[in-house]
């Protein structure tokens, strides 16, 4: 199972889904499937756009956990 860690890294960071949203114009309801953690899929850009904006990288965006 891949888990995502925006919710985790927007709240280390004290930032909102509106502020991702204003920032860096990826839409609203992708960034609360991801808070959310109830999305199948994310394009590319919109995950080189996260982690640049995060300055994280794609590790510690998603990461692979056992079931």
């Amino acid at each position: 199972m891949i888990k995502c860690n925006f919710a985790e890294l927007l709240g280390a960071r004290k930032l909102k889904i509106a502020d991702v949203v204003r920032d860096t114009g990826i839409n609203r309801s992708t960034l609360t499937r991801l808070y959310h953690e109830t999305t199948s899929r994310i394009d590319f850009d919109t995950l080189e756009t996260l982690c640049r904006y995060l300055e994280c990288d794609v590790a510690q965006l998603l990461e692979v956990v056992d079931d």
